[in-house]
Order: structure tokens, then C-alpha cells, then sequence
């Protein structure tokens, strides 16, 4: 699988590594990543655009 590069807060990163860690996760990168996997997730669940943008709008990321 490839990777990719996203520049990500300096103070977000910081809580995140620290939660990462008291989590067990090897990595803050792995603690993203299982993050990102299941935000993802719900969206995959859809059936349409318009359900995605409503599961959007109820998780915050739209208005």
C-alpha cells in the first residue's frame, strides 16, 4: 500500500502522539490512520451523495 504525506498542526500532532501512546499504538501515524479508517468508514455505509453529506453535516465536517 503507498503512502501519502499530510501536514498536520504542530499542537494537534503533540496530543495526538500522547494519546497514541496511552492508547498502545506504535505509532501516532498508526493512531491516525485507525482514526481516519473509521470516520471513513461510517461514510462508506451510504447510499447516496446526499446521505454522505448529511453523515457530514451530523459529524461536523460540513455545515
Amino acid at each position: 500500500m503507498g503512502k501519502a504525506k499530510i501536514k498536520i498542526d504542530k499542537n494537534l500532532f503533540e496530543r495526538i502522539k500522547k494519546y497514541a501512546g496511552i492508547a498502545g499504538y506504535s505509532s501516532p501515524e498508526e493512531f491516525i490512520t485507525h482514526c481516519l479508517e473509521k470516520e471513513v468508514a461510517k461514510l462508506d455505509e451510504a447510499e447516496s451523495e446526499e446521505e454522505i453529506k448529511k453523515k457530514l453535516q451530523g459529524l461536523g465536517y460540513i455545515s
